[in-house]
């Protein structure tokens, strides 16, 4: 009988245990679904866009929900199914294809890659395709300078001979190879034509065959042919959070390779999954997961078109997108094997804070609060007001301004965007002053001014360089010195510099007009435009301008007139 009793209470004991289980698993998942559910509350609507979203811990789904509409013209919702644009989380499958070539002997990433797109001037440096795949290149966004024409890739249809030929046109590096990491979508789409040269097959037919197909992605595919018709495909919207209107804001370009995957949450579940079991080998997952070092031996945290970087504590492996109206995130958290997708067919997604903030969910217990800024040193006043003013970079001439707002120092908000905020500069020093949300310290040292310059140091290593500068207020007869007609053979295109009122502007064919703001001696700024600076010959005469949007870095205009 006492055994009989012993055996019935450890069954009970068991069941107890099974049920509490059970229970907290319901808890969970109830609570989990009121958090997503609040995440994106905004998008819950049949009015508008909005997005999918799914996880898997070790394998196993924890969530899979959609909100909003596919295609608000013909009244279909967003499901876990529904085909999105990934954006740029779609670098990360050319890395692979190409990692995979490499392995095979058909290419090697130390290779000079003239050897395969010879249409490349020379530079007097090698560029290899390692540094492509890391955005170490130095070569210009081919997209960004196309736009400074006029016509960006959303107003004009670009495929991969518009690419190879506005690369051909440019005469010089943002920097040296290896010398900086640049974002670059240049670099992946250079990588998708040398897959095609070296393997004879179009790059979207050659990567289908190699990834998704022995993968199961069954709905993944390029979008090589935007014209082409894809069943169950979501349109793309421009639009915030809120809005009653939204836009039609679909990619019109066949270039892919940067971007244009077609896939679902579902798939690209099951391709983080593959780079954690080794399903293409152990070999290939490794090295997607190896970043680039610099030339001043700063290893980055850029690896095989994936970010390696930390959220809630823990590391992560992963990416954002955005292209036209769609925006992807896509994270594996590996010590908790933790895998989290999100896409979404409308521009007003933060894909960076809305990702991240579906990470924590997925994360559960796991996720950490973030770490604290460490508190600011006691400078003084005076101190902040000796490094407050106006700088620029070195390099690509771009401003940077500090200002004292009561007993702080501060990147003051953009004034004409409202959505922008200040950003605290902590002092760690007198001379080091922290920068939390750019991931930089500003390291201030002594010049021939008096005020200092400042070494921007990213993971101690020094990555670029400031010169103190003072805010312009040009002369009528200064902004005359201006006014002709300057051109870039570069960029293709034309810019007529006149005065109107006292006021310069930059027009360009057909019929745009921009307000340039005067920002420092010679240089001045325009929205929608870049920032411009002229240059004067040894006679101090007036002769081209340098121009730099972007990820593009000191486009020449020469000036055709005598003013």
């Amino acid at each position: 009988m006492r055994i009989h009793s012993l055996l019935f209470g450890l069954a009970l004991v068991a069941t107890g245990c099974a049920d509490a289980t059970e229970t907290e698993t319901v808890e969970k998942e109830a609570a989990d679904t009121e958090a997503l559910d609040a995440l994106f509350a905004d998008w819950d609507r049949d009015d508008a866009p909005g997005c999918a979203v799914a996880a898997k811990r070790e394998g196993e789904a924890l969530f899979s929900r959609a909100w909003g509409m596919a295609d608000l013209e013909h009244d279909i919702a967003n499901t876990p199914e529904t085909l999105f644009e990934a954006g740029s989380v779609s670098k990360q499958f050319v890395a692979a294809t190409v990692l995979l070539l490499d392995q095979e002997g058909k290419l090697s990433l130390d290779e000079d890659v003239r050897e395969h797109i010879p249409e490349l001037p020379d530079y007097n440096e090698t560029i290899t395709l390692r540094r492509l795949i890391h955005h170490t290149s130095g070569l210009r966004d081919w997209g960004q300078v196309a736009a400074i024409s006029g016509w960006s890739r959303d107003q004009r249809t670009h495929d991969h001979d518009h690419v190879l030929d506005i690369l051909s046109r440019q005469q010089a590096l943002n920097f040296a190879p290896g010398a900086h990491y640049s974002y670059s979508n240049s670099g992946y789409n250079l990588l998708a034509v040398i897959v095609e040269r070296v393997t004879g097959e179009p790059f979207a037919d050659y990567s289908q065959e190699l990834l998704f197909e022995p993968l199961g992605m069954d709905d993944t595919q390029w979008r090589d042919d935007y014209t082409r018709v894809v069943p169950g495909r979501s349109s793309a919207y421009s639009g915030e959070p809120g809005d009653d209107f939204f836009s039609i804001n679909r990619p019109i370009e066949h270039v892919h390779g940067n971007g244009g995957l077609l896939t679902t949450v579902h798939d690209l579940l099951t391709w983080n999954q593959a780079l954690t079991d080794g399903a293409l080998g152990e070999e290939l997952s490794a090295r997607m997961q190896e970043p680039d070092v610099l030339a001043n031996g700063r290893e980055i945290h850029y690896a095989a078109g994936l970010q390696l970087d930390e959220d809630h504590g823990q590391s992560s492996i992963g990416h954002t997108g955005a292209t036209s109206g769609y925006r992807a995130y896509l994270m594996r958290f590996p010590e908790q094997a933790v895998s989290v997708a999100m896409l979404c067919n409308v521009s007003g997604v933060d894909t960076r804070e809305q990702g991240s903030d579906l990470s924590r969910i997925a994360l559960g217990d796991a996720a950490e609060e973030p770490e604290k800024p460490p508190e600011p040193a006691d400078v003084g006043k005076d101190v902040l007001e000796a490094r407050a003013g106006l700088y620029a970079d070195v390099r690509n001439h771009r401003p940077l301004e500090l200002a004292v707002d009561g007993d702080k120092l501060i990147i003051p908000a953009d004034p004409d965007n409202d959505d922008d905020e200040p950003e605290a500069v902590i002092p760690l020093s007198a001379d080091r002053f922290l920068v939390p949300e750019r991931d930089k310290e500003l390291v201030f040292t002594s010049t021939d001014n008096e005020r200092p310059g400042i070494r921007v140091r990213r993971d101690g290593y020094d990555e670029e360089r400031l010169i103190p500068v003072t805010p312009a207020d040009p002369s009528p007869e200064t902004l005359a010195d201006y006014t002709g007609d300057y051109a870039s053979d570069e960029a293709e295109t034309r810019l007529r510099i006149e005065v109107d009122d006292g006021q310069l502007y930059a027009k360009r064919r057909p019929a745009d007009r921009f307000e340039l703001e005067a920002i420092y001696p010679e240089a001045f700024e325009a929205d929608d435009l870049g920032l411009l600076r002229f240059t004067r010959d040894d006679d101090g005469k007036v002769d081209g301008l340098s121009f730099s949007r972007g990820r593009v870095y000191g486009i020449r205009f020469q000036r055709e007139d005598d003013g």
